[in-house]
Formats: C-alpha cells, sequence, structure tokens
C-alpha cells in the first residue's frame, strides 16, 4: 500500500502542496502531476522525501519511480538505461499494424525492453527476441521481457542472437540512436546527463548505427519481413536510401501528433526477387 493511502485528507493536501513548491521551484515543469505520482508511489514518509529530493536534484522522474509508462503498459527503467519516448508509440503502433500472431519480432538495440514488450503486449503470440550492447540495459530489458515469454541477450546488434532466426525473421524493429555526435550536448539535460552515450549518439550524421542495422538486416529477415526504424523528418531521406542499398524497399511514415517518424523496409520475396 502507497503512502498516499494512509494520509487523512488535510495532512495529504498539505504534503502535496510542499511538493509542488518544490518541484516548481526545481523547474518541473509538471509539478502537480508529478507531486501525486510520487505520492502514490512511496510506501513511506521517508521514501517520499527521498524520491523528493533525488527529483529536485535532476534526477529523472522514470528513475525515481522505477518504472515508465509506454503504450499504456509500466516499463521498469533503472537509472542510467534510456527512457522511452511518446514518439516511439508510433514506432509500436507501426510494427503492430504488419505483425501477426507466431511472427518472429527482433528488438534490437532495445533499452529497456519497451517496444518489445508493448508489441506482444498488443499481439498475442509473437515470438520475441531482444538485443542491446548495453549492460545496464540487457538487466533491465530482461526484468521486462522474461515474463512476457521473451528472450534477451548482450551484445552488439546482431552479433548475440541465436542464429538459427536468419532468414526466419518477420518483424525487425529499431530504435537505435540517431542524434548526430555534435548534437548530442543540445539534448535536454535529463537525458544528456543520466541516460548513456551508447543509447543516444548515432555518430557523425546520426545514422551510423542505421547503416549497421539496414546491411545485415535481410540476412536475417524472411522473405516478405519488414524492418522498421525511428528516425527524424530530416534523417528519413538518408534512412530510405539506407534501406534501397541494402535490398529492402522503403517506405516513409510520418505522425504529426507525435512529431514521429518511422522508415519501414520490406524485403522482397523470393518470387520477386
Amino acid at each position: 500500500m502507497s503512502l498516499g493511502n494512509n494520509l487523512d485528507d488535510s495532512k495529504g493536501d498539505t504534503i502535496f502542496s510542499l511538493i509542488v513548491t518544490k518541484l516548481r521551484a526545481a523547474g518541473c515543469v509538471f509539478a502537480e502531476e508529478e507531486a501525486r505520482l510520487l505520492i502514490s508511489t512511496a510506501q513511506t514518509q521517508g521514501d517520499l522525501a527521498d524520491m523528493v529530493n533525488q527529483r529536485v536534484s535532476g534526477l529523472p522522474l522514470e528513475y525515481v519511480v522505477g518504472w515508465a509508462e509506454f503504450c499504456g503498459v509500466r516499463i521498469a527503467i533503472d537509472p542510467g538505461v534510456f527512457v522511452p519516448r511518446p514518439r516511439t508509440e508510433f514506432l509500436v503502433n507501426q510494427a503492430i499494424t504488419i505483425t501477426h500472431p507466431g511472427s518472429v519480432v527482433v528488438d534490437l538495440c532495445c533499452g529497456s525492453g519497451a517496444v518489445g514488450v508493448a508489441l506482444a503486449n498488443a499481439m498475442d503470440g509473437i515470438e520475441l527476441h531482444a538485443t542491446d550492447i548495453d549492460t545496464a540495459a540487457v538487466q533491465c530489458a530482461r526484468r521486462n521481457i522474461i515474463p512476457m515469454g521473451g528472450c534477451v541477450y548482450e551484445g552488439d546488434l546482431y552479433e548475440s542472437l541465436p542464429t538459427n532466426l536468419k532468414g526466419r525473421v518477420n518483424i525487425l524493429i529499431a530504435n537505435a540512436p540517431y542524434v548526430p555526435t555534435k548534437a548530442v550536448e543540445l539534448l535536454p539535460r535529463e537525458a544528456r546527463l543520466h541516460e548513456a552515450r551508447v543509447a543516444l549518439d548515432g555518430g557523425l550524421d546520426g545514422l551510423d548505427i542505421q547503416r549497421r542495422v539496414a546491411e545485415s538486416a535481410t540476412m536475417w529477415l524472411a522473405p516478405g519481413g519488414y524492418l522498421l526504424i525511428e528516425t527524424s523528418v530530416k534523417q528519413a531521406p538518408q534512412t530510405s536510401e539506407i534501406f534501397s542499398r541494402n535490398g529492402l524497399i522503403p517506405h516513409v511514415v510520418y505522425s504529426e501528433e507525435l512529431d514521429a517518424t518511422v522508415v519501414i523496409g520490406t524485403r522482397l520475396t523470393n518470387k520477386r526477387e
């Protein structure tokens, strides 16, 4: 039971007001929402005080409470692990439209495993595999994915995937880092200071990891399988060209509401090849 359930109304209102004041002073834009979340998550007043102090010091809210909501699912988040962004829900939604029960799905650069978990939650019966190069991310992803029957591997892109997946993957999905190296320093403070650099830095033009993903994609995709990558509007033409050079038919989709861009590449079927 959370602390919030053990407070009478007058005391609860006082504590809420004090926390909101502290959060506002620290620059938290959504102070009221965050205060409610902290109170509902804390088990004791001591826990609450510690959590408020952590948030005021600049620690991202998701690290303070230990989870993030993504596609309506609570995803466990450990310190240093990339926090899933709302825009990435568009990537998941695009994958849902082309995924079928029994599909083999691989979540590359999986971070906390949020994308794979959201897809598995929306589509029963998929065979889910996920991989990341960062040890902390892998440990976090295992907490989220293994209870759903999926597998998580530690390694650089495809290197740790079981070889029996080659030519069998129906959905290859990657929220790979696509921020150009020089632009990393321009990211919001919470991301810049607290998330792993490897989860943010996409190289000189932001497309280094996308190139490596696309170069080997057809080796792993089943005929007619799809590669989906989140990118930016500005980078989408280059991402599409990368897909084309590597035997994939690209298609760009965009959500104005979420300011999200996804490039979907289709591997040709054997008949057309």
